[in-house]
């Protein structure tokens, strides 16, 4: 028998993965899927969905500070970083055969990091990983003198707008400047920041980053999973990755899903409305908890500090390692306790390895493989917050004990 004490209801912390579906986005698609058509389709039903498709596209604009040509809807975030990754790469390569590298650092996210993988496999490209600081931060001083070697052979640079597992926040207007200073496309993925920069933050604009492509996903904000969108600077042609009927500028072909468009699009409208408030709620959510960890012998944050730099981590985010534990057994003793949490690493055939965040950060193995993430959402309360402050020294202290002993076989 487990001596941690259960969790009153259990507690949802991995925001950050997905987020439950919000009232907003069950309302319009119980509104939608009953008249359900096709937006290509020439007929009256097919005229209406269109209709609503290019609605929710104005919505979708505004709510990201772009303009409505610029929205090609895709599945949703990890298709969005393929199709801008690989895009930009075979179109900047078409026009310059001598246009191989690609410049990211290594704490992007695995949609992105493996895609450019893929190319450097399979399509002939350079992969030059670009420095980042103890906090997860991209050394802009670094990245210049890249560029400036040889900016002409450089296919794209591409840095996430805020770290998954971290919470660090990337400078991308200055990066978007540099980029745009020696010819280069910048693409970012905004997956985690949309809607979530830190309470008085300007909102995430597409037409203020720089970047030529931009990255969202319907699931982390509370619409369906299933649906995204990669914004396209009008200028900027990529190479499709899909082809079929045409759909969304030439860039994407494939039906949209116009339920889940329509909600996705309503549910950003009304987080970005209310972005500045639900920040600055979850940040003292967050700071509670932080300051509550960072008490407990040999534990220490992972990122930016937001006691001291808040604007330089997401709201809702808190990462740690603990000294002596496995992130694995942090992860299965809290849900047992009723917590879902996330160690941030990946997992390949059951063996645990070390966060590749984490080692770009300059961490150890041993260090990285005691991580555990904790995202906060618009379900989180009070009491959530509570509960885990009281459960996490047993199941610190357990998690420790379950290390020492799989050390001593």
């Amino acid at each position: 028998m487990s001596s941690v004490p259960d969790a009153p209801g259990g507690s949802y912390f991995d925001h950050a993965a997905t987020t439950p579906i919000k009232p907003t986005a069950m309302r319009v698609l119980t509104e939608m899927l009953p008249a359900l058509s096709n937006p290509s389709s020439l007929h009256g039903s097919g005229r209406r969905a269109r209709l609503a498709v290019d609605s929710a596209r104005e919505q979708l604009a505004r709510a990201a500070g772009a303009h409505a040509s610029e929205v090609i809807f895709t599945s949703g975030g990890t298709e969005a970083d393929n199709l801008a990754v690989k895009g930009l790469y075979w179109q900047r390569r078409t026009q310059d055969p001598g246009r191989r590298r690609i410049l990211l650092p290594g704490i992007e996210h695995h949609a992105v990091l493996e895609t450019a993988e893929w190319l450097q496999a399979h399509e002939d490209a350079e992969l030059e990983i670009l420095a980042v600081d103890d906090e997860g931060i991209v050394d802009l001083p670094a990245l210049e003198a890249t560029l400036s070697q040889s900016e002409e052979s450089v296919a794209l640079v591409t840095v996430m707008w805020a770290n998954n597992e971290t919470g660090a926040i990337q400078p991308v207007a200055q990066i978007g400047e540099l980029c745009a200073r020696f010819g280069v496309p910048l693409h970012t993925d905004a997956v985690q920041v949309f809607g979530s920069l830190p309470a008085g933050a300007a909102p995430m604009s597409f037409r203020d980053s720089g970047a030529a492509t931009l990255a969202i996903s319907g699931h982390k904000i509370g619409a369906p999973v299933g649906v995204g969108a990669l914004l396209v600077r009008r200028d900027v042609v990529l190479t499709p990755v899909l082809h079929g009927g045409g759909q969304e500028r030439d860039i994407r072909s494939g039906t949209l899903d116009v339920a889940g468009i329509c909600a996705f699009a309503a549910v950003a409208e009304e987080l970005v409305a209310s972005a500045q408030q639900e920040a600055q709620r979850l940040a003292g959510l967050r700071d509670q908890l932080l300051d509550a960890v960072v008490g407990l012998e040999g534990v220490t944050l992972r990122g930016p500090d937001p006691r001291t730099h808040p604007e330089l981590r997401l709201p809702n985010n808190l990462h740690i390692t603990v000294e002596d534990a496995e992130g694995d057994s942090l992860l299965f003793m809290l849900d047992m306790a009723g917590f879902d949490t996330a160690t941030g690493s990946a997992c390949t055939a059951g063996v645990p390895r070390p966060s590749h965040v984490l080692l770009a950060m300059g961490l150890g193995e041993e260090q990285a493989r005691g991580a555990q993430r904790f995202t906060l959402g618009w379900t989180t309360t009070q009491r959530d917050v509570d509960a885990l402050i009281a459960a996490l020294p047993a199941v610190i202290a357990q998690a420790r004990s379950a290390g020492m002993a799989a050390a001593r076989r």
